[in-house]
Order: structure tokens, then sequence, then C-alpha cells
């Protein structure tokens, strides 16, 4: 799989641009602030309808602009498909399969499989959970896109279960009925376990699959300093690892009713995937708070490399992006992570320097200046 045109309108720093990438290594180069991680943004948001960067779409539109595209030309075994993106701050985004409206803007997904490390990848060790529970979730759907319905269907849950709470905690704040209005909160329990175990066992499946290709991908890029392991830590009580989704909704019911009274008194949901950690190791301690910033760095890159190893495990070729990668790193690690990635059918690097990346990755090279994209190599 490969990305063979990009155009953008509208979307951050650019009116209207166009490149035609290459298969194998593509080197955007250009001093900072001038474009090049808004073009790698623009293809992870096709992959995941979301942004590495930022929680809302408002600030991918271009400043005066009321909307985006994003156009995507893919090619994968010989196939070509368009996929077309219309981005619509505080509207629901519209998009094109091969010409045809889709549905639902979430119908692209898996259309373009992409793994992107970018320097915000750093949180997925020193952030909180929620960074790596979406890191997972990102995975989840790359691999399979039907837990994009899954993950939203969860959230929507959570969200109408929260509300509930929140007038029930406000009710007895202000001297209102004790514990206001719960009535249909059993209802909300039952989706929430029914979803919630659908994406729980989804997680816990993918960490199975994704733990040997972490402990590998942090070998590769540390030299053998040092062993990584990643858990899951579920926020409800197993008697013992299943994945079996009738037993996960049954513990996550069981849990609910425990929680019951805390939940009423704060006002929010205790439990459930939306509370879980992915913890991350190195040997015997915990790779947040005691890890190196090389060691968080090649932690965050194993488990970028993981998910893309898993997914070309699974027959699926991704697009890997390296966004400003190579400064971070020093000259041996340079070397070890242009080894590992040197076979990608498209790689996209994006750098200020040119000489910072290692030279089996140069391949096609483009200059990128203030709104303008073009080939110089």
């Amino acid at each position: 799989m490969y990305v063979h045109r990009l155009e953008l309108v509208d979307f951050r720093s650019y009116e209207r641009v166009a490149v035609d990438l290459q298969p194998g290594a593509n080197v955007l180069i250009g001093a900072n602030g001038v474009g090049k991680t808004n073009l790698v943004e623009a293809l992870g948001y096709v992959a995941t309808l979301d942004s590495h960067r930022v929680a809302t779409d408002a600030p991918l539109v271009r400043m005066g602009a009321t909307s985006a595209v994003i156009r995507c030309e893919i090619v994968h075994d010989g196939r070509e498909l368009l996929v077309e993106l219309e981005i619509v701050p505080g509207k629901a985004n519209r998009a094109r399969l091969g010409r045809s409206p889709a549905r639902r803007a979430r119908d692209v997904l898996g259309a373009l499989r992409l793994v992107l490390f970018a320097p915000e990848d750093l949180e997925l060790v020193r952030g909180d959970p929620a960074e790596r529970r979406r890191y997972l979730d990102d995975l989840l759907v790359n691999r399979q896109p039907r837990y994009a319905g899954v993950r939203a269907d969860y959230e929507r849950v959570v969200k109408q279960r929260n509300a509930l709470l929140r007038t029930a905690y406000l009710a007895r704040k202000t001297g209102g009925s004790r514990g206001g209005d719960l009535g249909t909160l059993a209802v909300w329990d039952t989706h929430l376990a029914q979803h919630g175990a659908e994406l729980l066992a989804g997680r816990l499946e993918l960490v199975a699959a994704l733990t040997p290709h972490v402990a590998k991908a942090y070998d590769a890029v540390a030299a053998g300093r040092g062993a990584a392991s990643i858990a899951y830590r579920p926020s409800i009580e197993l008697a013992e690892p299943t994945t079996d989704r009738a037993a996960l909704a049954e513990a996550l019911t069981a849990a609910l009713a425990a929680s019951r009274p805390a939940e009423i008194e704060r006002g929010t949901t205790l439990v459930g995937p939306h509370r879980d950690e992915l913890a991350l190791s190195l040997g015997p301690l915990p790779a947040k708070g005691y890890a190196s910033h090389g060691e968080s760095w090649s932690f965050a890159l194993a488990l970028r490399l993981a998910g893309y190893d898993l997914l070309r495990a699974d027959g699926i070729e991704p697009v890997l992006v390296l966004d400003d990668v190579f400064a971070e790193l020093d000259t041996g690690r340079r070397e070890r992570l242009a080894e590992l990635v040197g076979g990608a059918s498209q790689l996209l690097v994006t750098c200020a320097v040119d000489d910072d990346v290692p030279a089996a990755l140069r391949g096609t090279r483009y200059q990128v200046g203030e709104g303008t994209v073009r080939r110089v190599g």
C-alpha cells in the first residue's frame, strides 16, 4: 500500500497544494514551521479521522475558511482508490470513497493503513493513561475498522451515563430529591457492559498479539539495553484472564453494581475501559517516572514500530510516517531505525536538516516552503 497523491484545500497553512508521492522512502525537507507536519497530519487524519496534534477539528481549517478538504489517492494491490474528506468544524464531516458519497465519514477507515511516529508520542510513555488507551484503540481500528463503531458506541454510553450521574449528583448537592432520578441507570449499565465488553476484549486480544513485537522493537532500537514489556490493567477484577465477551459483560455488570454508591457520590462512571491502563515497564520498573529521556523515546518508538510490525504480520502493508524523529535520536539509534524501516512499502520522513536522515532512507526528496511543496530529487 502507498499514497500516490495528496491534495489539500484550506487545510492548516495550505490554501491549495498537491503532492505526488512515490513508493519507498519520501523525505520532506523544510525549516520548522513551514508545514511539513501539516502534510503528514492530513494523511493521519485520513487513516484515523483524528489528528495526532489537536483534540478538535477547528485548528485543521485554514484561518478565514469555513471548511478543509483532503483528497488522497491510495494504491493497494495494483488498484487505486480516491478518498476525499471535507472537514467542517462543528458539523459532521463528509466523505467520498472512489468518488461516491460515503454514508458516514468512518466508512473510509481501513482505506489507508498508516502508522505515524511523531514527537508527541513521548506522551505515550510520560503522559496520562488516556494517551495509551488512544494508542491501543487507534491500532485496534487500524487492524479491524469495525471497532470504530464499537468505540463510538461505548463513548456515547459513557457520556449519557455520566450526564445522568451528574444530574443526580447536583440534585443531592442542591438539596433536591435524594440521589436525583436514576430510574434509567440500569438501562445504561446494560449498554455499557455490552459495548464495554466488546471494546475490552478487543484491547486484551490486541495487547496479547502486540507484546512480543514491543519487546523485539525496543531491543532493536535500544541495542539490547534493557527489556521492555507491556501489560493491560483493567479497572475491573477478573477471576481469570479471558476475552470471552459474555464473561467480560458479566464482570462489568458486577463492577458497576458494586461501584454504584461511589459513582452517585462523585457523579461519574468509575469502571469500564475508559478507566483502564496500559502499563509500560523497563525491566522491573515502570517506564513512567523511571525511564530516561532516551529510554522514553526508544519505548515510544518501539510502540509504534510494534504496531507497524503487527499490521504487517496480519498481511497489511501500512504506510509508515516518521515526523521530525531523527533530530531527536543519536547516531546509533538513527542507523538502527533506518535498518528497521528501510523495507517499508512507503516511508514518509520529515526533517529540517537533510543530513539528519540516514543515507539509506534519502529516497525521493521534496522541499517544503510556505504553502508550497516541490520535488527536488
